[in-house]
């Protein structure tokens, strides 16, 4: 199902549920887009006015599709930071990743991005993570030291 947007993507999504009755309803409550109407439970049900146990049923499992689709696109990215080597080994360098570029970052080694399945979780050296971190938000003009981020407690 391709995802856009407006009442009329909320239309067909009914359509295919055989519950256009409920279109007006949906738009009224302001679940006029996909992205929206993912966030539907039972209390949400209540006020649009769907009420046969039956067609509950059908739209909350439909949102479970919904969700489940969303998850297969877009999934997560995580990030694990390799365990710290064992320091009475002494110094080994390369257990420690200092030499390092940001070639490795990229994710275009994975095959499972080409199968359609979620990509495999990358490991990153602390340091580097840090770095990642860092710059990410001073590209995106973060200050973690200021509001919204941080506050000076008042006692």
């Amino acid at each position: 199902m391709m995802m856009s947007s407006g009442p009329a993507i909320v239309y067909e999504w009914l359509k295919t549920l055989q519950l256009t009755q409920y279109v007006e309803a949906f738009v009224d409550n302001g679940y006029d887009d996909l992205e929206v109407c993912k966030q539907i439970g039972e209390p949400d049900l209540d006020a649009i006015g769907v009420f046969p146990p039956h067609h509950r049923l059908k739209v909350l499992r439909a949102v479970q599709r919904l969700r489940e689709e969303d998850k297969k696109l877009a999934p997560g990215l995580y990030f694990t930071l390799e365990p710290l080597p064992d320091v009475s080994r002494g110094y080994d360098s390369k257990a420690i990743g200092s030499h390092w570029d940001r070639e490795g970052l990229e994710l275009s080694n994975n095959n499972n991005l080409l199968l359609g399945g979620p990509p495999d979780p990358v490991s990153y050296p602390k340091l580097k993570l840090k770095i990642l971190i860092r710059d990410k938000l001073i590209k995106d003009g973060i200050d973690l030291s200021k509001p919204p981020y941080s506050f000076k407690v008042c006692t």
